[in-house]
């Protein structure tokens, strides 16, 4: 996953925590036994646990209600087919992860806790952990990194044709409204690619229900977290962006309604869509003189290893240390950034609008000049972003066109993702089990 054509995650994208709980010995757990198992691959309670576990600590820290324990169960338990499914396709494809890759990687872990790899070693069994298991994680998370970016972004094409289209759409008599800021969350109940006549009304009837309870006023974040087989960080907010930056179908269902409220049931190749309007903004008149921004960041990746809670605090104190004058802002890119741009420091040089995903530029664009945000969460990480200069510039009719390419990419991206970790696990065979008696 890339943010753009020059925010590139590097393949050892992986910072991880040495102090996380869920990396600790299970030697004092009840006896094991399968849950589920994934073309032939068992997933055990244990993993489940631990997994469970770790998500209930992430929602606490950042304050989000849980679901039912059943529920949460359930959730947790198709995270992991998920992921077993999609590690299973990169075998498939070929994808192999090659020893310096996860060298490299426990390298950076290292240097994030300022230490060094023989340190970490030490205190990784010292935690009960077996260092094999530690950097078996390690690999399959670089392994579903390479197989999303070759599988998924790799494959979003946009033709000139796409945006000659684009360009004609936004001639035409709908530019005012197609042209307009929108923040809209959405749940997702999802259907299979070869779901039956019953099971797709049995699905449709689940999102009806979720339908009915978001307009009795229940809150929409926390019915997020509950049903959507979409992303659930932030209550299912896609951030806010340019109305053709949506789905059509998004724009559809929801260009007449007030903030607050929620559209019909949405019907989408993924399956069915509840969205909340959270935020509209008033089109800005059309133009080709832009402002441009010069920024810098620090991206740090969440895994196994690193929940966004901890990302955030991390980011925090490295604020703390910038505006303290105890190191600089560049120094602490190179060491810690999970980012392409880490070489430079950070810097992701002159950006106009559209080049960066909404949920990342629209924090970077509240920005004064030398200010430093507090950490933002994206669909790649957390960051800490500061805004150096900015320019009034006009655009040549070729960065037009790539500004467009851009926008065009950022809205197909989250729509072919679900679509195709929803294609690998309906093509998984999966079999539950029951626990023993």
């Amino acid at each position: 996953m890339t943010m753009n054509f020059r925010i590139l995650a590097p393949a050892i994208g992986l910072l991880c925590s040495l102090f996380v709980p869920c990396l600790h010995a299970q030697s004092a757990q009840p006896a094991d036994y399968i849950v589920a198992v994934v073309n032939s691959e068992p997933i055990t309670n244990g993993e489940l646990r631990v997994a469970q576990q770790r998500l209930t600590r992430e929602l606490t820290q950042q304050r989000v209600a849980l679901p039912p324990e059943a529920e949460l169960r359930r959730q947790v338990l198709e995270r992991l087919i998920n992921e077993r499914a999609q590690l299973q396709e990169a075998s498939e494809k070929g994808i192999r992860v090659e020893e310096s890759a996860v060298e490299q990687a426990e390298q950076a872990i290292a240097r994030q806790n300022q230490i060094d790899v023989q340190e970490l070693h030490r205190r990784i069994v010292r935690d009960g952990v077996d260092l094999k298991q530690y950097r078996s994680q390690l690999r399959d998370q670089i392994t579903l990194q390479r197989l999303h970016e070759r599988e998924v972004e790799g494959k979003l094409r946009v033709t000139d044709a796409d945006i000659d289209r684009f360009i004609a759409e936004q001639q035409g008599s709908d530019a005012d409204a197609m042209a307009q800021e929108i923040n809209l969350a959405n749940l997702l109940v999802a259907v299979p690619e070869k779901a039956t006549t019953e099971q797709v009304a049995a699905l449709q009837q689940k999102a009806q229900t979720a339908l009915t309870r978001a307009r009795a006023g229940e809150d929409f974040a926390a019915l997020v977290q509950e049903l959507s087989s979409a992303d659930h960080s932030n209550g299912g907010q896609m951030g806010l962006r340019r109305a053709d930056r949506y789905p059509p179908s998004f724009v559809n269902a929801t260009q007449k309604l007030a903030v607050g409220e929620v559209s019909d049931l949405v019907r989408s190749g993924a399956g069915f869509h509840i969205l909340k309007v959270i935020e509209r903004r008033a089109p800005s008149a059309p133009t080709r003189t832009v402002v441009q921004t010069h920024a810098r960041h620090i991206l740090l990746r969440l895994g196994p290893q690193l929940t966004q809670a901890a990302a955030m605090a991390r980011l925090t104190d490295f604020k703390k240390r910038i505006e303290s004058g105890s190191t600089t802002f560049q120094a602490l890119a190179r060491e810690n950034s999970q980012d392409g741009s880490a070489t430079q420091g950070g810097d992701l040089g002159w950006a106009s609008p559209g080049t960066f995903v909404p949920e990342f530029e629209e924090p970077m664009n509240r920005l004064a000049d030398g200010q430093i945000s507090a950490p933002v969460v994206s669909r790649f990480g957390v960051h800490l972003i500061q805004a150096l200069e900015r320019r009034r510039t006009e655009l040549s009719p070729r960065e037009v066109r790539e500004s467009i390419r851009a926008q065009l990419r950022a809205s197909r991206y989250e729509a072919a993702f679900t679509a195709w970790a929803q294609e690998i696990r309906n093509n998984a065979f999966v079999e539950f089990r029951e626990p023993p008696q």
